[in-house]
């Protein structure tokens, strides 16, 4: 049977998936009697002999209710698998489609995007590049403080805070056990091999870094039972002086935390005008992937449509919490008693003293008391511990300033008032809301 497949397969002809040329055997190939030798043929091309060898598995391996006797039916089985195996092929050869969510002109947007600044060296990042800079910029520090780089490495690139713990405490118990026995050579070993130091330790990046920035080296040992020497990082021995600053080291490691970029809050001050309420958010702003926003755009006309209908209060907040994880940023805009508008970036987790802090540094007087009012008249407690997402306050949001009102008499009986609100800075790049 294999043989007759063999003898059939140069009848089928197949697309590549690249240009569309079909890849078939041009040599005539007229009909041999059982009676003669069979003429030389040419080797199938590459494609076909995978497909067909493909197809043939296939039909070897798969059950069939009864068996074929027409060669006419056989032939067409086979020309079926071998044309479905050739479309398979093209099918992966195919180039992706872009998937990439359209953007307005960015003369449009709101805000261009998301920013943020490296705390190392002060540069401005995209959210695509935070983590790559961040890197960068602690691996040059090993040069001028190993020590602080490796912590720095072993509380940033390891995510699992858990295991981060784990590891912090090993590692400071080794310590710990050198200080308080620094003439026993075995606390200053420790080997590599071991179950611990590998699954708690050297698992981690930056573990080993550190052991070496605080002293100790790689050595090879010989093993009682073993034909081969192993691996032991060894801390030489240290004097009192060098043990304090084994302590330090350890010390620092304990209380490192993660090097994080920072968000750009990209404070903007806007003329006043009747549409501060209108948004034009930028992808970055949104927790979803280029399909979920699609579906998102295409179902908000449902979503109109559920909000009408008659909803417990408990089906609303759900749907509500479940709105506002959609959003990772919010763009906010504070609006002012002379109507001037303050817009900023948080993380839609900020809490909301995140937002007074913001409006305070942006203010000439920003030691006055004042009140900030969200959308529906809410009054907003910078000592409440809640985020800017519980106060429906995301994707964005209009809030209205106000002075304290007793203040504010006291000053104005005194002729104290300024004439202008927000810090020159802000006032000098004021734009006209587009």
């Amino acid at each position: 049977m294999k043989k007759f497949f063999g003898d059939i397969k140069k009848d089928i002809k197949f697309k590549s998936a690249g240009t569309g040329k079909k890849l078939t055997d041009d040599t005539s190939r007229p009909q041999v009697s059982q009676s003669h030798a069979a003429r030389p043929r040419q080797a199938p091309t590459e494609g076909a002999a995978r497909a067909g060898a493909a197809a043939l598995a296939r039909i070897d391996q798969q059950p069939r209710p009864k068996v074929q006797t027409s060669q006419d039916a056989i032939r067409k089985q086979v020309k079926k698998e071998l044309e479905a195996e050739a479309a398979a092929v093209a099918e992966k050869e195919k180039p992706v489609e872009d998937v990439s969510v359209p953007v307005r002109e960015l003369a449009c947007l709101s805000v261009t995007g998301v920013f943020f600044t490296c705390p190392l060296t002060g540069a401005t990042l995209t959210k695509s590049e935070r983590e790559v800079q961040i890197k960068e910029a602690i691996f040059m520090r090993f040069d001028e403080d190993a020590v602080a780089a490796s912590v720095m490495m072993i509380h940033t690139f390891n995510k699992d805070r858990e295991k981060v713990k784990a590891a912090v405490d090993i590692i400071s118990k080794y310590i710990e056990n050198i200080c308080k026995n620094p003439a026993e050579e075995k606390y200053r070993k420790i080997k590599v091999s071991n179950k611990v130091f590998q699954e708690k330790v050297h698992c981690l990046e930056g573990s080993r870094e550190f052991l070496q920035a605080v002293g100790f080296v790689s050595v090879m040992f010989p093993v009682d039972g073993q034909e081969e020497d192993e691996e032991f990082l060894v801390l030489p021995e240290q004097g009192a002086e060098a043990l304090e600053g084994v302590k330090e080291s350890r010390e620092r490691l304990q209380r490192g935390e993660p090097v994080r970029a920072q968000l750009e809050r990209q404070p903007q001050a806007f003329r006043a005008c009747g549409h501060a309420a209108r948004f034009e958010l930028p992808p970055d702003f949104y927790n979803l992937t280029a399909d979920e926003l699609r579906r998102e755009q295409q179902q908000r006309s449902d979503l109109l449509e559920k909000n009408s209908m008659m909803r417990t209060k408990a089906m609303r907040e759900k749907d509500e919490q479940r709105e506002r994880r959609k959003y990772n940023y919010t763009l906010l805009r504070v609006r002012l008693p002379d109507g001037t508008l303050l817009q900023g970036t948080f993380y839609a987790w900020d809490k909301v003293s995140a937002l007074f802090q913001f409006v305070r540094e942006s203010l000439v007087d920003g030691w006055q008391p004042f009140e900030l009012i969200a959308p529906g008249g809410q009054k907003l407690n910078e000592a409440d511990d809640v985020a800017l997402a519980e106060c429906n306050l995301v994707p964005a949001a209009v809030v209205t300033f106000s002075w304290d009102a007793a203040v504010q008499a006291d000053i104005a009986a005194a002729g104290g008032q300024t004439a202008t609100l927000l810090k020159p800075s802000l006032q000098e790049s004021i734009r006209t809301l587009s």
